[in-house]
């Protein structure tokens, strides 16, 4: 065989494993980038919550949100929360219970493409989580009653919230809830959920890709999304909370955010503190009452009341929180025999096929 002829051969063999992993990358990006959307089910009027309907005004457009005055609108201090992926804002409800009876006004929203807002056309990722983060917290700010305002958020909400504090130099306090710390390893553990039968050579180089093409549509780059990057930027007060028994987003997303969020302060910023919930999951940490007492009391210090930081955490941990039920119909993930099935064959396989959720996926905060 001549040499010409080798190399061309070695060239073609290499290219065919190339071209599977990019025909991956975007049956990945379809079916893991677009949000099952699912209509709020309740309000805060279902929890004797008093709320104004009101909107956010995103690049993502205005998306439905409430607020929810605490002490009779009085000026105090007030919290946005951002939920995760295949939620919305009713989601948000059980922490709003309780941050409500320790004092802060409260905005959620439904980010865009989930809740009650319209299908989006392009895939959805932090950026797009950090964008409408970062609206919702003008729009709490701006309001007559916030005096000042901390960000919350859960799961792929918790990467917006991160991103969003990054970005707005009015951000007091960060609270991030189960949050991966960036978009590659957030898809490596989609690909260990749906476990997909690669190899760590193959798995490594694959979810690098992956992510790359996941945020390429509208124009992102993964540092530009990635919540590790973006922490050691915010300076103010951080909490960060974590199941110590997440099957999901592992702790250790939660120590490499720590680490990353220390490298960037000076002796003079204030701690970044790690709450890991006792016998906690991926979700429902609002039920653990030692959770309740960590993030009211953190808030109630960062923003400077309206309450004292250890009766605003025995206020919030003696709540009882009701937990939401779960949507009707079970959500659908990431598996083995969908994505790999559909990348061999070229075409996607005509019926999703129940799993185990990617992160926030149908999370209930």
């Amino acid at each position: 065989m001549s040499k010409v002829r080798r190399a061309g051969l070695v060239a073609t063999t290499a290219a065919v494993p190339v071209a599977l992993a990019y025909r991956f990358t975007r049956i990945y990006r379809q079916r893991a980038g677009f949000p099952r959307r699912r209509a709020p089910q309740f309000d805060p009027a279902d929890f004797g919550l008093p709320y104004e309907e009101t909107v956010v005004r995103s690049t993502g457009g205005d998306l439905p949100a409430w607020f929810v005055p605490a002490n009779g609108g009085a000026p105090g201090p007030g919290v946005a929360l951002i939920h995760g992926w295949d939620s919305a804002r009713d989601r948000m409800l059980g922490n709003i219970e309780f941050l409500h009876a320790a004092g802060f006004h409260c905005l959620t929203f439904d980010v865009r493409g989930h809740g009650a807002n319209p299908a989006e056309a392009l895939p959805i990722s932090g950026g797009e989580f950090g964008a409408d983060g970062g609206a919702a917290f003008a729009t709490l700010v701006d309001r007559p009653e916030v005096t000042v305002g901390g960000l919350f958020g859960h799961s792929m909400g918790a990467v917006g919230a991160i991103l969003a504090a990054a970005a707005d130099p009015r951000v007091t306090a960060l609270v991030s809830s189960s949050a991966p710390s960036d978009p590659r390893r957030l898809v490596a553990e989609t690909f260990r959920l749906a476990h997909l039968p690669l190899p760590a050579p193959v798995a490594a180089p694959l979810s690098w890709l992956t992510s790359r093409e996941f945020v390429r549509p509208r124009g992102h780059r993964v540092d530009e999304v990635s919540a590790e990057s973006a922490i050691g930027r915010f300076h103010g007060p951080i909490l960060l909370v974590h199941g110590e028994h997440d099957q999901v987003i592992p702790v250790g997303h939660a120590e490499r955010l720590r680490s990353a969020a220390m490298a960037g302060r000076s002796e003079f910023d204030p701690p970044v503190e790690l709450y890991l919930v006792e016998g906690g999951g991926h979700t429902w940490l609002y039920e653990n009452p030692g959770y309740r007492r960590k993030v009211a009391s953190f808030l109630a210090e960062a923003l400077g009341g309206p309450l004292e930081r250890e009766v605003a955490g025995e206020i919030a941990a003696a709540l009882p929180v009701r937990r939401l039920p779960e949507p009707e119909q079970p959500l659908v993930g990431t598996r083995a025999d969908n994505l790999v099935g559909a990348m061999l064959a070229g075409t996607p396989t005509a019926t999703p096929i129940p799993a185990a959720p990617i992160a926030g996926s149908g999370d209930p905060g």
